[in-house]
This record gives structure tokens, C-alpha cells and sequence, in this order.
């Protein structure tokens, strides 16, 4: 099979001929229609994030099941599906709860720690892939179905974990990003007042697109205090921070009225000061939001069945342009997700 190779972090791809994976055991073998390539495995080849190399990456997935090892009861062959990105074991208390990103034996991540979605075929345990549900144009558009398990289900979490109501103001900081302009999309579909806070103007107009009823340029405007004029004084319902900079991180906090809930997810993952005369004189809650469960995946996917949401996909190109989509992804100039095609429908 054709696959995209990364021998070392920082370098280019390289376009091999390697061995059709076979399925032991517990194990399942799809072919990849589509993979989106967003900023999560862009961080391994940047090096920024450790990977296991040489490597195929890419976990974000719309495949089909061609082969079935020994003992898979969960998938048959024609199954469509998508990849779990977490290499949880399945056994754990977490994981027996409808808890896996928190898995306590957690194996690494497909795509990192063992080979993605950047090839033709892809082999991996038959737990950790997803069965998507019918109803869904997978043959026309393989690269919205793939890229959904990350840039739907992500903030489909958010919505459920920060207990959005609609009627609620909600801030996304990092709007215009890949998983930013998604949660404005999700908190619009969830009836909530959205406002996007970004400061690429480029992204305003796609940000108002997926749904923001304001915007609050950060590169020019003092964000909280945006925030407070948006909501008459009252202060943001929630905040959703994509970016986890301290300086976002405390704007988003500071901006909260009572009951106000900040959650973060994501980006830098810095280390921030928070009020707590804030906290306890306005009951508000700061949380954090690790990736999805399987059922929540499949949940949204359920909603794209119906019609309710559908991803934004702005750059899709074959598997041998996977280093033009990657420099894209780098310079910060896909609206929304980019994804590679692989294999067509026969």
C-alpha cells in the first residue's frame, strides 16, 4: 500500500510503497477514504509534541472494514467507521464508565504511538474503531465524515461539560480555529448567544458564518471589558478557551458573571492566576475538557445523520499534497479543517 512516512520530527513526508497491514487477533483492517490533517498531528511533525518515529500519522479517519481478525465480534467486513484517537485499554474503571480520556493504562495516541490514517489501510485493535451510523454521504464526502470525530465531537463535549442552555452568552476564544470555529457552530445549534474572540481578522467573516452573533477583535480591544459592554455588565455565561494562553485563560475567567462556568481545552496549556474572591462571590465553576468517549462520537455523528451539524472543510487534497496541506495548517491559513483523500469508493 501507499503511505505518507515521517522518518523524523521536522522534516518532510515521504511517499513509500509498505506492506498491506494483515489483522491478528482482536484486530480489524480498514481502507481509508479520507484523513483530516489538523493541528494536533501537525504539533508531531513540527516536533513540538513527541511521536514514536518513523511514522504514518493521522487519526481522524473515514474507512471502511475490509478484514476482521480472530475473535472481533463489534465490526464486520463493509463496516463504515472511524478511529478512536485514544489508545485506552478498555478495562480500567474510566474506561468502564464512560470515562476513556481518562483511561489509567492509556497506550498513547493513533497516529503517535502506533501508525495512522496516512496511508491506504489501517490496522488497529477493532475497539478502537467506531461504527458510524447510516445516513451519511460518506461516499461523496469522505473528508467532512473523517475530520467530525475531532472537529464535531470535540465541542459536542464542551456543550454537555459546560452545561450550555439556550439563552446562555457563550465566548469562544480562538474562534477561528479548527476546533474553535466548530464550537461557535455547536453553541449556535445548542440556542446560545455566541460571541467569537479571535484576533485574525481574515477569520471574522467565516466566524459570523458559523454562527457568532458579535465578535471581539483581541488583537485591538480589551476583552473583557468587551465582554462585559456585550453582556451589559452582567458578565459571560461561559467561556470557551481553545487558545489556554494566560492571557486568555485570565480574560476568560475574569469575564464570567454568576454561575459563569470557564472551561479550557487545548493550545498552550499555561499556567494562569485566577480571583478567588471572583470564584466564591459569583459561584463559578473552571474546568478543563480532555478529547471525547466513544458515544459521544457517536453521537455526533448521530446529529450529522440528521442534518443538525456538519463540519467545515475548506482544503482537501490527495494524499501526495499532504505537504502543501501541512504548511497551511502551520501558517495558521485553513478556515476550518483540511483533510486528505486516499482511496475512492470502487
Amino acid at each position: 500500500m501507499k503511505a505518507m512516512i515521517l522518518e523524523a520530527p521536522n522534516t518532510p513526508f515521504i511517499l513509500r510503497d509498505v506492506p498491506d497491514p494483515v489483522a491478528g487477533p482482536g484486530e480489524a483492517v480498514a481502507k481509508v477514504y479520507a484523513c483530516g490533517s489538523g493541528l494536533t498531528i501537525q504539533h508531531y511533525k513540527a516536533g513540538r509534541t513527541p511521536a514514536v518515529f518513523p511514522r504514518i500519522i493521522g487519526h481522524e479517519i473515514c474507512a471502511e472494514i475490509v478484514e476482521i481478525g480472530s475473535g472481533v465480534s463489534n465490526l464486520s467486513v463493509g463496516d463504515i467507521v472511524t478511529s478512536y484517537f485514544y489508545m485506552n485499554c478498555g478495562t480500567c474503571k474510566y474506561c468502564l464508565s464512560n470515562h476513556e480520556p481518562l483511561c489509567e493504562n492509556l497506550g498513547g495516541y493513533v497516529g503517535r504511538e502506533c501508525d495512522g490514517g496516512y496511508a491506504e489501510y489501517i490496522k488497529l485493535p477493532s475497539r478502537w474503531f467506531i461504527k458510524l451510523p447510516d445516513g451519511l454521504d460518506w461516499q461523496n464526502q469522505p473528508a467532512h465524515i473523517g475530520v467530525a470525530m475531532d472537529a464535531l465531537a470535540t465541542p459536542y463535549k464542551v456543550l454537555r461539560r459546560a452545561r450550555i442552555r439556550p439563552g446562555e452568552s457563550v465566548a469562544v476564544f480562538g474562534a477561528g480555529g479548527g476546533l474553535g470555529i466548530h464550537q461557535v457552530m455547536l453553541a449556535k445549534w445548542a440556542k446560545a448567544r455566541v460571541i467569537g474572540v479571535d484576533t485574525k481578522a481574515n477569520k471574522f467573516d467565516a466566524i459570523r458564518g458559523a454562527g457568532a452573533d458579535e465578535i471581539v477583535n483581541a488583537s485591538n480591544e480589551n476583552v473583557v471589558e468587551a465582554l462585559m459592554d456585550l453582556t451589559n455588565g452582567k458578565g459571560v455565561d461561559v467561556c470557551v478557551d481553545y487558545v489556554s494562553a494566560q492571557v486568555t485563560l485570565e480574560a476568560a475567567t475574569s469575564a464570567l458573571g454568576r454561575h459563569g462556568r470557564m472551561i479550557t481545552l487545548g493550545g498552550a496549556g499555561e499556567v494562569f492566576s485566577v480571583n478567588a474572591k471572583h470564584l466564591l462571590a459569583n459561584e463559578i465553576d473552571v474546568l478543563g475538557s480532555r478529547y471525547v468517549t466513544p458515544l459521544e462520537i457517536t453521537e455526533t455523528y448521530d446529529l450529522m445523520a440528521r442534518g443538525d451539524i456538519w463540519p467545515i472543510v475548506t482544503e482537501i487534497r490527495p494524499l501526495e499534497e499532504a505537504e502543501i496541506v501541512h504548511d497551511l495548517v502551520e501558517k495558521g491559513e485553513v478556515t476550518g479543517r483540511a483533510a486528505l483523500l486516499i482511496n475512492q469508493k470502487d
